[in-house]
């Protein structure tokens, strides 16, 4: 129950972050936020939570960091859907692979686009899309004028 109200109250900001998009103003710096944890889907992956580091200048985004992290706080990197090392499970790495890939195309996005309502969700990635979007609700939050 407190996930599914955290995912609800981490929805809403972002939803009430995207409805006025275009009347904010945001200050000069460098912004982080984070998503609510997300629990193991049907097939086993997309546990953990998302972070966002942002860079605003002159009002516009300017640079975007993007990770994902095991709900114990490991950074989901270059090893993330093996185990022990080794891929054991070809189908999950290759998941756990693709959604590692996306981190960066919608962190790019982000930067191009200048709003995550524009960055599209990559197929066999959307959980970390959600968790893209609900950290970087969260850190233009922090920085609305």
């Amino acid at each position: 129950m407190k996930k599914t109200i955290a995912a609800v109250m981490a929805l809403a900001a972002f939803a009430a972050a995207l409805s006025g998009c275009g009347s904010k103003t945001y200050k000069d710096g460098t912004y982080t936020g984070q998503s609510a944890n997300f629990e193991e889907d049907e097939e086993g992956g997309g546990s953990g939570y998302g972070k966002v580091s942002l860079t605003i200048k002159d009002g516009k985004i300017t640079a975007c960091t993007f990770e994902t992290f095991e709900l114990d706080g490991t950074l989901k990197g270059e090893d993330y859907g093996m185990e022990g090392g080794e891929i054991k499970n070809r189908d999950f790495y290759n998941k756990a692979q693709k959604a590692n890939a996306a981190r960066a195309v919608y962190a790019e996005e982000l930067v191009n686009k200048g709003s995550a309502e524009e960055v599209d969700a990559i197929s066999g990635a959307t959980i970390n899309y959600n968790q893209f979007t609900q950290a970087v609700a969260v850190a233009l939050s922090e920085a609305e004028e």
